[in-house]
């Protein structure tokens, strides 16, 4: 790296305290409460810095609203079976103007697209197995 981005970035970080402090009250304020994962990341505040500003910018990106925003954010909390961020966004969303006919959509179409995870590769297997290629012994005695 070169010196004047080293520099920068240890520039940047000398403020580390000062924004984690913000970046936990831009949080109440965004979500409804703190989530205890921040406050946890907060104990190492250069990496909870850069960390929470690139959660920011990519869950708030400019080509979105905020309800939209959250509202793909729980699909995406919902199929990867995060709980504790489904409530977090949830309230998230309510916040930003989601309704509960949304949300419990949005949870629909995530749980539909869900399934293909177990769908996709089971019944590929299932249909090498039964459309005419030679049965493999699962188990050797």
């Amino acid at each position: 790296m070169k010196p004047e981005n080293r520099d920068l970035i240890r520039k940047f970080l000398e403020s580390a305290d000062s924004m984690g402090e913000d970046i936990l009250e831009d949080s109440e304020e965004l979500f409804g409460c703190v989530p205890p994962i921040l406050r946890i990341m907060r104990e190492r505040p250069e990496f909870f810095v850069f960390s929470s500003l690139k959660d920011f910018y990519a869950m708030r990106p400019e080509s979105l609203d905020a309800k939209t925003a959250e509202l793909v954010t729980i699909a995406a909390a919902a199929g990867a079976g995060a709980e504790k961020c489904l409530k977090v966004h949830i309230n998230a969303a309510l916040r930003a103007g989601a309704t509960r006919d949304e949300i419990l959509d949005v949870l629909f179409i995530a749980s539909a697209i869900g399934q293909t995870r177990v769908l996709a590769p089971s019944l590929r297997t299932f249909h090498e197995i039964f459309e005419g290629r030679k049965v493999e012994e699962p188990f050797d005695d």
